[in-house]
């Protein structure tokens, strides 16, 4: 079975639905290969980052004590869902490009684990995606050569892909994430609960055998 995510690493939905999925896939007998898809939802943030309370209250166009009920809410539902999303820890709104660039540049047999390591960077550490020592030490820690790495994430490696396949994305009509896409044949837009996930895994099942049998 095949899985295509389109995610963004800042983006604590996507990490939930993420976890409910994983959930769901516990539970399968299916043998699955998930290809990771990058989704940019801001990339007009400059290197540096923004401040990051600052920045969730213009985007969302809510005052202080309406945001923080927001990451309250998000932060609860990450609870039940068994991860963690710590906003108070997040210093920076930052351009998630470098964070999905290394993402690609990791070889498939670790890329599961960068992702989840680079969403525990941000969303339980506060650590800086868009700081190069930060990217650097998590593929480090992944396995990946330190020196090859930053060597290539100093240059454009990975940084044409990651562009293309976002607009690409927004080309075919996902317009927010996470998004998924199950054998090529069966959507799941948003981060529903592991049963959601499960029904979806046996439809695609389905539709598999029939192609099969007909």
């Amino acid at each position: 079975m095949l899985i295509d995510i389109f995610h963004d690493t800042v983006c604590p939905w996507c990490r939930i639905g993420h976890k409910h999925l994983f959930d769901a896939l516990a539970q399968s007998q299916e043998t699955v290969k998930i290809r990771w898809h990058p989704f940019l939802l801001d990339n007009s943030i400059p290197a540096g980052g923004y401040e990051f309370r600052s920045y969730m209250q213009e985007r969302k166009g809510i005052q202080p004590q309406a945001l923080q009920q927001l990451f309250d809410y998000v932060q609860n539902v990450g609870d039940t869902a068994g991860v963690k999303l710590d906003f108070n820890k997040i210093r920076f709104a930052v351009n998630s490009t470098l964070s999905h660039r290394l993402i690609t540049l990791a070889p498939d047999h670790i890329k599961n684990d960068v992702v989840q390591a680079v969403y525990k960077a941000y969303f339980e550490d506060g650590l800086n995606l868009g700081d190069l020592d930060v990217i650097v030490a998590i593929g480090t820690e992944a396995g990946m050569d330190s020196t090859e790495l930053r060597l290539q994430l100093s240059g454009d490696a990975a940084l044409d892909a990651v562009l293309a396949e976002s607009t690409f994305a927004r080309f075919n009509g996902i317009t927010s994430v996470p998004f998924y896409i199950i054998n090529n044949k069966v959507k799941v837009d948003g981060s529903h609960s592991p049963e959601v996930f499960q029904q979806a895994l046996n439809r695609a099942a389905l539709i598999e055998i029939s192609a099969k049998i007909w």
